[in-house]
């Protein structure tokens, strides 16, 4: 090998990166899910659910980017919930990583590549709106993007999607309306709200969240919104729910820290997953609508 020639070889592009990655996927099993879900902090249990199920280290799949923070386990996880093949990251990486924009948003792609179409983005974020309640789950109708990158910007390629992308409809309607309709059946504290995406690490200030309550979030959070914007790009349609597993920033009169965001995790993580269980049949049924 040259390695010369090598290491002056141009970086593989975006949409060849994903589809080395889904080729990998695509050796390692016969299944091929038409849904996917990004499990965040504290939530990555709902994979234990599944059967037939193959758990894949993200180090072992080309491209993918691994996770540091804690409660992001950093596997893909394909198998069966019932009669419906799913695929499920036990964490993500973030921005605050370090993790480029790129990085971020390229599980997406490559599981666009192996051909999923119905994408569920879960996260756990710090409640704003004061009639929610530590615990309970948002049904995503929209975001404002507040982390100053997208992972649209740069040269677009065609094979991905549309140079100008529609955001009108991020979050799928009906996806939404499944979600709220099983949660309130199944006696959950359920809600549909707005989420800010923030850079982080760092938890905001209350000053900080005076300004989001005001420009409309109801829940903060620091992760998400590329990954919509990826998706749609890509023609997937999206559910994305968060779990208030904190009041932000000045809602209480107390200090917030990552540990209080697991254990709020841990304790909801039963009704988290009746609520995916009840849904994922009906979202395969419209993935890709």
């Amino acid at each position: 090998m040259n390695l010369a020639a090598e290491s002056a070889r141009p970086p593989a592009d975006d949409f060849t990166r994903a589809e080395e990655a889904a080729s990998y996927l695509r050796s390692k099993t016969k299944l091929r899910p038409r849904v996917a879900l990004v499990l965040g902090s504290g939530l990555g249990s709902f994979a234990d659910k599944l059967t037939g199920a193959l758990s894949i280290p993200y180090a072992d799949i080309p491209h993918f980017p691994k996770p540091s923070a804690e409660g992001h386990a950093g596997n893909l996880v394909i198998g069966n919930l019932g009669h419906v093949s799913v695929a499920c990251m036990q964490g993500r990486v973030h921005l605050y990583e370090g993790h480029s924009v790129r990085d971020v948003v390229f599980p997406v792609r490559a599981l666009g590549r192996f051909g999923v179409k119905g994408l569920i983005l879960t996260n756990a974020a710090g409640g704003i709106n004061e009639t929610y309640t530590q615990g309970a789950l948002v049904v995503l109708k929209d975001h404002i993007n507040l982390q100053g990158v997208n992972p649209l910007i740069g040269p677009n390629d065609e094979r991905l999607g549309p140079r100008f992308l529609d955001m009108t409809q991020a979050y799928f309607r009906p996806y939404r309306q499944i979600a709220l309709e099983h949660g309130q059946r199944l006696g959950i504290d359920i809600f549909e709200g707005v989420y800010a995406a923030l850079y982080g690490p760092m938890y905001e200030t209350p000053a900080e969240i005076r300004y989001l309550r005001t420009i409309g979030a109801d829940v903060v959070g620091m992760s998400t919104v590329a990954e919509v914007i990826a998706a749609r790009h890509i023609g997937m349609t999206v559910l994305g729910i968060s779990c208030v597993t904190n009041m932000a920033a000045g809602i209480l009169d107390q200090p917030i820290n990552h540990k209080e965001v697991l254990e709020t995790g841990e304790r909801v993580k039963g009704k988290f997953i009746q609520l995916l269980e009840a849904i994922l049949p009906r979202v395969e049924d419209l993935a890709g609508s």
